[in-house]
Formats: structure tokens, C-alpha cells, sequence
């Protein structure tokens, strides 16, 4: 079993990040301050540690090349509360392995660690090498059929296309291009290729282009030599050669700088990477799938992308539909959801509401599917009877709803005047400007009147007139 090395100066940030940590098949221990740590490291092995940088005796800096200097092959992971790309240039040049910005998502510090253990793993076997699979290589593998547990099967029509599609194209060696709004599944759909693939026993690497700066994309994608440059206190395996054998996932292509795209295009045309500083060229055998919101023939034309890296990429293309557009979908996604929910904080909520359903139905998810998973990860969190509430949906959502019923309570006042000649316009109006109002103040009726100038029983009644008591 792996141990883990938290320390944190508070307490309640350690205890819960323990407990996350145990359920998930770790042995972890908590120091509340450097020199505790230090202490623990002085009569312990530790595989990692996860540290806050700010802590009352010292610092992120300081501890790091404490650790390092003494406890060379232990991991070593910043936590802080603020992001700064120069902090975390300087923190990785020292050894750190990654640099985690709060606030703390589970998913996140779960792939981080998992990235860390397993690359140092790899480092410490090189019979295994190229190894070292990173976060987000999965371990799910492909069972006949297969798919992976974050992708769910829709019951839309573009749903059904989507898996033919997946079917399709899985069992070849195609680069793929994902497009679609985010949030809309793009990993997920790449891990069911992989999966389907003759690769799915092989690393699926997962890379978030988004995030990567000029200093550190070379070292991401092609890793380095220890020593070849200053700072460079160990070897580092790149994306690439993680995942050779199997898929590398590249979110968010088109945020890449041009330099950037310049290299990348020179591996991917030649199917070789070289380590900074590394003299040996290594063959990749690696299927490429990229993703991206952003228009690349749009990018291209604005000379933002690289058009012959876009037709390297561009073997296959699938493009996935907004969660607006697949109805049928959202609460199927949203059981499914719950269901993993449920597991994660051990609870046993069984459904939703029908005015929650209501509400799931009508609005609008312009974060797609992973804003229903936010939503119902936080709705299970605060529910404390057996289905979920109204009153457990953020604001914007139930307001929505409302918003949406009230627009069309107006629109079947404007057909029904139309067909009577407009004898009342005047009521048209009112109603829009009730309807307004009642947006500006988030439907509290109370403001509303008061606003309106008017008394809230003359409120209710020319409400309850439409149907929106």
C-alpha cells in the first residue's frame, strides 16, 4: 500500500483529505507543520508527500528542498491557494513533482497523486519503461464491449450516433479531432475509443494543453534528462513516451502557441521523441486524439493553428451535441450521476423531485454535462431526505424554470389577444413587466410589489391570472 504525507496547518483540511485519500487504498499520515513532517520523514518512508505552501513554520520552497535534499526519491506535491505560473516553474524546476491551486477537487488530487506514484514507479523500473502512466491513464480495460464508467450511454438520437460513430473508429489507428462546446464529454468519448481499441490494455494518457506554458510544454511532452537544465534534479518521462503503445489525449489543442505546435508537428510527423537533454531517439508508436471548443478552421485562417498540425490530427472527426440538444438524455445522465454520487459520500438518496425533474428538463446547461454533475454532486451533498429538493438546485436554476413558465404564460396571453383582435394590449405589457421585474429581484415577490408599486396580494392575483401562483 502507497503512503502519503499530508501537511497542512489545518487540521480540517487534513482530516478530510485523509479520509478521501484511506477510501481510496492509501496509508496516510498528517503533519500540521514542517518540522512535524520532517519528523515523520525522519523515521518513516513516505511514497509522497502533499504539501500546503504556506505553513506557520515555513514554506512550500523550503520544505521541497528539504525533502529533496535528504529524501530524494519521495514525491513531493504543492498545494496552495492562489495560481502562479512562476511559482509553479520555480517549484517544479526544484523536484516538486505537480502544483495543485485550491479549491481542492477530488477528482483532481485523486488523478495527480495516482500521475505521481506511477511515473515514480516507472523511474524506479526501467525494465518497465516507457511506462510511468500519468493521472489519467485509466485502468478500466476493454471487456468485449467495454466502455469506461465516465461515459454514459444516451438514449437521444445523437447519443446513438455518438457510440456508432465511437464503434466505428475505435478498432483503427485514426487520429481523432473531439469538438464540441465544454463540458460536453470530450475525455469520456476518448477514453470509449481507447477502450474499444486493440490499444485498451496499453496507457491512456490524458493531457490538458489549456494549461501549459512555454517553460514547461517541452519537459510535458517529451520529459527530460536529470541534469539538463538547472533545476532538472531527476529524470522526468513525457506524455509521449507514457504513453507509447497506447492513446494520448490532447485537451484543448488549440490553446497551444504556435512554438509549440512547431515541435509537436516534428513528433508526430516522424513518430519519435527525444528527452531535453536526452541523446537517444525513442519510437512512438501512439494514437492521438485532440480536443477542442475553438473553431481550428477559424484558428487556421487567423494563422492561430497550424494547418498542416491540423491535418495530422484530422483523420477522423467526431463532433459532440450540447446537453440542450439531447433532452432525452439529461435525466439519465442525472440518475447516473446521482448513483455515482451516492457511492462517493455514502448516501442512499433514491431520485428527484418531480418539480426538480421540472427544472432539470427546462434548463438551459450551458456548462453541458459536467455542469449536471456539478449540480447533482452538490444537490446530493445538501439533500437530507430520500430525493432530491427544489431547494437543492443553485438559484439560477430554479429561477429558470420559472423564467421559462412565465415566458410562455406571456406568449399564450399574446395568442390569445391576437386571436381577439388586441382588444387588450395593455395587458401584454403588464405582463412583461411583471415577468421583468420578477427577474431583476430573482422572483421575490415581496421586492417585486414593492418595485411594481403595487401591494402583494395584486401581485399574487394577476400572477394566479396566468397560472403562476
Amino acid at each position: 500500500m502507497k503512503r502519503i504525507l499530508i501537511v497542512d496547518d489545518e487540521i480540517n483540511i487534513g482530516l478530510l483529505l485523509s479520509k478521501f485519500l484511506t477510501r481510496n487504498g492509501y496509508d496516510v499520515s498528517i503533519a500540521t507543520s514542517g518540522a512535524t513532517a520532517l519528523d515523520f520523514l525522519s523515521k518513516e518512508s513516505f511514497n509522497l508527500v502533499l504539501c500546503d505552501f504556506r505553513l506557520e513554520d515555513t514554506d512550500g520552497r523550503e520544505i521541497l528542498r528539504k525533502i529533496k535534499a535528504s529524501y530524494p526519491a519521495t514525491g513531493v506535491i504543492i498545494i496552495t491557494g492562489y495560481s502562479d505560473i512562476k511559482l509553479a516553474v520555480e517549484l517544479i524546476k526544484m523536484g516538486a513533482y505537480d502544483y495543485i491551486t485550491k479549491p481542492l477537487y477530488p477528482d483532481e488530487i485523486l488523478n495527480t497523486i495516482n500521475k505521481a506514484l506511477e511515473t515514480q514507479e516507472a523511474l524506479s523500473r526501467p525494465e518497465l519503461q516507457p511506462a510511468g502512466t500519468p493521472a489519467s491513464v485509466k485502468k478500466e480495460r476493454n471487456a468485449g464491449a467495454g466502455l469506461p464508467e465516465t461515459f454514459i450511454t444516451g438514449e437521444s438520437t445523437a447519443s446513438r450516433d455518438l457510440l456508432r460513430q465511437i464503434e466505428l473508429i475505435a478498432p483503427t489507428s485514426y487520429s481523432v479531432i473531439l469538438t464540441g462546446e465544454s463540458g460536453t464529454g470530450k475525455e469520456s468519448v476518448a477514453q470509449a475509443i481507447h477502450m474499444k481499441s486493440n490499444r485498451a490494455d496499453k496507457p491512456f494518457v490524458a493531457m490538458d494543453c489549456g494549461s501549459l506554458t512555454k517553460e514547461l510544454a517541452g519537459s510535458e511532452f517529451f520529459g527530460h534528462e536529470k541534469g539538463s537544465f538547472t533545476g532538472a534534479l531527476y529524470t522526468k518521462i513525457g506524455h509521449f513516451e507514457m504513453a507509447n503503445g497506447g492513446t494520448l489525449f490532447l485537451d484543448e489543442v488549440g490553446n497551444l502557441s504556435y512554438e509549440i505546435q512547431a515541435a509537436l508537428l516534428r513528433t508526430v510527423q516522424e513518430r519519435k521523441v527525444k528527452r531535453i537533454g536526452g541523446t537517444k531517439e525513442i519510437d512512438l508508436d501512439v494514437r492521438i486524439i485532440v480536443a477542442t471548443n475553438e473553431n481550428l478552421h477559424e484558428a487556421i485562417q487567423k494563422a492561430r493553428f497550424r494547418e498542416d498540425l491540423y491535418h495530422r490530427f484530422n483523420e477522423f472527426s467526431i463532433h459532440l451535441p450540447p446537453l440542450r440538444n439531447r433532452e432525452r438524455d439529461i435525466i439519465l445522465f442525472a440518475q447516473n450521476f446521482l448513483k455515482f454520487t451516492n457511492k462517493e459520500l455514502n448516501r442512499s438518496i433514491e431520485g428527484f423531485s418531480d418539480e426538480v425533474i421540472e427544472c432539470l428538463l427546462t434548463y438551459n446547461w450551458p456548462g453541458n454535462v459536467r455542469e449536471l454533475k456539478n449540480v447533482i454532486r452538490r444537490a446530493t451533498l445538501l439533500t437530507e431526505t430520500n430525493k432530491i429538493q427544489l431547494k437543492a438546485l443553485p438559484l439560477e436554476i430554479s429561477t429558470f424554470a420559472k423564467v421559462s413558465a412565465m415566458e410562455t404564460a406571456v406568449e399564450n396571453i399574446q395568442v390569445r389577444e391576437t386571436r381577439r383582435g388586441l382588444k387588450d394590449a395593455a395587458l401584454e405589457a403588464e405582463y412583461e413587466t411583471i415577468l421583468k421585474v420578477l427577474k431583476e429581484v430573482n422572483f421575490n415577490k415581496t421586492k417585486a410589489a414593492k418595485v411594481l408599486n403595487i401591494d402583494r396580494k395584486t401581485l399574487y392575483n394577476k400572477m394566479k391570472a396566468i397560472n403562476l401562483e
